[in-house]
């Protein structure tokens, strides 16, 4: 830190003051592989925006504001609230941390579905950003699933790391998301 409070910054980066994540995200939105990934994905999501009504609906015309930063706190709080119980309840909390569990995954629908209809009207670096974004959540909500379904099976501590694995994939989705929401503005327009 300077005197006047700030971080010097990563030298690393060759930007001072700048996170040496920025870079990281820099190659992403310039990754034109990600284009074919997303010409490949384009058609499942199209019918979601197809309707006025949906797309309105999905993207929050009616709320003021999108819809997908908000309902992202649903699956998120229940997966982070079954991980500490997890870690801090004991046997007695294992049901709660399923139910927990359960919610989240189904809570995630929607929360993606809002996430696509969003992605449906980007383009270029915000649409490569994204799918990495939603493949990364994904894969989160696999890891969420999986330990859904192991929890069931009986088998307790795999349960365990399955969803702190997923918390540490959904984490990631998490920044690719900020990045969408917050440096490029995605869904920051009602449109």
């Amino acid at each position: 830190m300077n005197r006047a409070g700030e971080h010097d910054g990563d030298e690393r980066s060759g930007r001072k003051g700048v996170s040496p994540l920025v870079p990281a995200m820099e190659r992403i939105e310039s990754a034109a592989f990600l284009d074919s990934v997303a010409d490949r994905l384009s058609p499942a999501v199209q019918p979601l925006v197809s309707s006025t009504y949906v797309r309105d609906a999905l993207c929050g015309r009616w709320l003021g504001h999108a819809l997908h930063p908000l309902l992202t706190d649903l699956p998120l709080g229940a997966w982070l609230s079954a991980s500490l119980l997890d870690v801090f309840g004991g046997r007695r909390s294992r049901p709660a941390a399923e139910g927990l569990l359960a919610f989240g995954v189904a809570a995630a629908v929607p929360t993606a579905l809002a996430g696509a209809a969003e992605w449906a009207a980007t383009t270029g670096r915000e649409r490569r950003v994204g799918v990495l974004h939603a493949t990364t959540n994904t894969i989160a909500l696999g890891l969420y699933t999986a330990s859904l379904a192991t929890r069931r099976r009986g088998r307790h501590s795999a349960a365990v790391a399955l969803g702190i694995a997923g918390g540490i994939t959904a984490t990631a989705g998490g920044y690719l998301g900020g990045h969408l929401t917050i440096n490029r503005k995605v869904g920051t327009t009602v449109t």
